[in-house]
C-alpha cells in the first residue's frame, strides 16, 4: 500500500469516527436534556400541586370557621357575620338535634355535623314530628346554602391577613409535599423552604433548618396566588442535593450502551491504525532485511563461484601453493555463508519458543576475561584498545554459559563495525543490589534516543539512507535481547550520536 493511499485511507476513517462521534454526542446530550426538562416540569406540576392544596385547605378552615362563627385562635363568637343558628347557652331539660353537613375536598368527602336549633319537648309537640322534621331538612338546606354563597369568603379574606407562619402548618405541608412527589413519581431527597422575599431580601420563614442549595438549580413557586388582596410574595423553594447524579442514573439505560459502543468504536479504529503501522513498519525493515540478506549471501557465492571456475578454466597455475589459496578462499567463503544462514536459523528457533538453556552456575569474571582475550586480536589489528574492569566480587549466576557468551561477542563485534578508525572498548563487571552488571562501552558512532527502543527489535538495523557500509540482518541485539529475557536479567542502552554507546547488562547473581 503505497504511503498515499495509506494517507487517504486514514484522513477518511478519522473522518468517519469524528462524524459518529458527534451524532453520538448529539444524541446523548439530546437525551440527556430531555430527561432533565421532563424531572423538572414534574418537579413544577408537584410544587403546583402542593400551592392548590394549600389553598383548599385554607379554604376549608375559612368554611369551618364561617359555620362556627369564630376565627381560629379566638374564643368570642362573631354574629357581625350573621350567625344563622345562635347558640342556646342554656340548654338543660332542652332537645339538642344535631344536622350533618358533607363537603367533598382534596381529603375526600369530610361529613361534618351541624349543631342546629335547640328544642324543648313542648315546641316538639305544638309542632308535630312530621313538621319538626321538615322545619329541620330546611334548616340544613339553608346552611348549605350559606355556606356556598359568598359570606363565608369574609373569613377566608380575614384569613389572608395572618402572617405566612400562621397559614402554613408546616406538618401539613410536609404531608403535601410527601404526597405530591409521590403523586408525580420523583422518589428523590429533597430540601425545601418557605421565603418571603419582600424589599430585595429573601427570607427563610419555614422548613428545613439545612436549605443551602448553592449552586444546585432550585423550583421556586408563589403561594397563595388568588388572594383577594393581591398575592404576598411568599414562596415555597425546593432543591434536589442529588438531582445530578439521579439524572445521570435515569438516563444511564440509554446513554450507558451507547458510550460502551463508541468507546469500542475508538478502540477498534486507535487498534486498526497501530496494525496498520506496524504492518507498514514490519514490510520496511522485512525489505531492508532481504536487501541486506540479498547482499550478504551474494558475497561468498559470488567469490565461491570465481574461485571454482578459476580452477576449472585453469586461468591460473595450477600449482599446489595457488591450489590451496584458491580452497582457502572457498571454505572461508562457505564458512561464512554457512554462519549467515545459521543466524537466520537460530532466530526462527527462538520464535518458535524451541530453543532449550542448559543451566548451570557460573563465573561470570572468568567467561569475561576469555572473551576479551580472544577478541583482542581483532582489535589489535585495528589498532584500537580494549580494556577490561572487573570489579565485581560476586559473580556467580546461574544460566546458559554458551549463549551469555555469544551475548558479549555480539556486543564486542558491534562495538567494532560502529567504531570510528580507532576503536577504543571498555568492558567492566560490577555488582549493584544483588545484581551482576556487564558493561560493554564504545567510542563508536552512537544511536540516536529515537531508536533506542527499536534496536532490539527483529531485522531492525538503524537507518543511514542508502549508506550500507556495516553489513549484517538485524539480528545480533534481538538475539542479545532475547537471552538476557530467558535468563531474567534486563539490558540498558545508553547513546548519542557521535558520543559512543554503552549497553549494560543486569543478571541476578547467587550470593554465597
Amino acid at each position: 500500500m503505497s504511503r498515499k493511499m495509506l494517507i487517504s485511507l486514514i484522513v477518511m476513517m478519522a473522518a468517519v469516527l469524528s462524524g459518529l462521534i458527534l451524532v453520538q454526542t448529539t444524541m446523548i446530550k439530546s437525551a440527556s436534556d430531555i430527561r432533565e426538562e421532563q424531572f423538572n416540569q414534574l418537579v413544577i406540576n408537584a410544587l403546583s400541586l402542593v400551592s392548590a392544596r394549600l389553598e383548599l385547605d385554607e379554604q376549608r378552615l375559612a368554611r369551618e370557621s364561617a359555620r362556627q362563627g369564630e376565627l381560629p385562635g379566638l374564643s368570642s363568637e362573631k354574629d357581625e357575620f350573621g350567625n344563622v343558628f345562635p347558640r342556646n347557652k342554656s340548654r338543660k331539660g332542652l332537645l339538642n338535634f344535631q344536622l350533618s353537613y358533607t363537603e367533598r375536598s382534596i381529603y375526600g368527602t369530610i361529613k361534618k355535623d351541624i349543631e342546629s336549633q335547640v328544642f324543648d319537648s313542648a315546641q316538639v309537640q305544638s309542632m308535630g314530628i312530621q313538621k319538626f322534621m321538615e322545619y329541620s331538612m330546611e334548616q340544613q338546606r339553608r346552611m348549605e346554602e350559606w355556606l356556598r354563597d359568598d359570606k363565608w369568603r369574609s373569613y377566608k379574606i380575614l384569613l389572608e391577613d395572618r402572617p405566612i407562619k400562621e397559614r402554613i402548618d408546616s406538618a401539613r405541608l410536609n404531608f403535601f409535599l410527601a404526597n405530591a412527589m409521590a403523586e408525580t413519581d420523583i422518589d428523590l431527597e429533597y430540601k425545601f423552604a418557605i421565603k418571603n422575599s419582600s424589599l430585595a431580601n429573601e427570607t427563610i420563614i419555614l422548613g428545613d433548618e439545612e436549605y443551602t442549595p448553592g449552586k444546585r438549580e432550585e423550583f421556586s413557586r408563589l403561594l397563595f396566588p388568588n388572594d383577594y388582596n393581591g398575592s404576598k410574595p411568599n414562596y415555597l423553594n425546593i432543591y434536589f442535593p442529588h438531582r445530578r447524579a439521579y439524572l445521570i442514573k435515569q438516563t444511564g439505560l440509554t446513554i450507558i450502551p451507547t458510550i460502551i459502543l463508541t468507546g469500542l468504536l475508538i478502540g477498534i479504529f486507535a487498534y486498526a491504525l497501530l496494525v496498520i503501522f506496524r504492518q507498514k513498519k514490519l514490510s520496511n525493515i522485512k525489505n531492508d532485511f532481504i536487501n541486506n540478506m540479498t547482499h550478504e549471501l551474494k558475497t561468498p557465492i559470488s567469490t565461491i563461484s570465481l574461485a571454482s571456475q578459476m580452477l576449472q578454466d585453469g586461468s591460473i597455475a595450477n600449482t599446489p601453493a595457488t591450489i590451496a589459496h584458491v580452497s582457502k578462499v572457498i571454505s572461508q567463503e562457505s564458512k561464512r555463508l554457512s554462519f549467515q544462514v545459521e543466524k537466520v536459523l537460530q532466530m526462527a528457533v527462538f520464535n518458535e519458543g524451541r530453543l532449550k538453556l542448559k543451566l548451570r552456575e557460573f563465573d561470570i569474571n572468568r567467561m569475561v576475561r576469555t572473551v576479551t582475550t580472544n577478541f583482542e586480536l581483532r582489535v589489535n589489528n585495528k589498532n584500537g584498545s580494549l580494556k577490561t574492569e572487573i570489579l565485581a566480587e560476586n559473580a556467580i549466576v546461574k544460566g546458559d554459559e554458551v549463549h551469555i557468551t555469544n551475548v558479549i561477542f555480539n556486543l564486542l563485534d558491534n562495538a567494532m563495525k560502529y567504531s570510528n578508525d580507532t576503536p577504543e572498548i571498555k568492558v567492566t563487571t560490577e555488582n549493584r543490589k544483588n545484581q551482576i552488571v556487564i558493561s560493554v562501552q564504545d567510542n563508536g558512532i552512537g544511536i540516536s534516543k529515537e531508536h533506542h527502543a527499536q534496536i532490539f527489535d527483529r531485522f531492525y538495523r538503524v537507518p543511514t539512507g542508502n549508506v550500507h557500509d556495516v553489513k549484517g540482518f538485524g539480528l545480533g541485539l534481538s538475539y542479545v535481547k532475547k537471552i538476557v529475557d530467558l535468563h531474567s536479567g534486563t539490558i540498558k542502552v545508553e547513546s548519542a550520536v557521535n558520543k559512543g554507546t554503552k549497553f549494560k547488562i543486569y543478571f541476578p547473581q547467587i550470593n554465597n
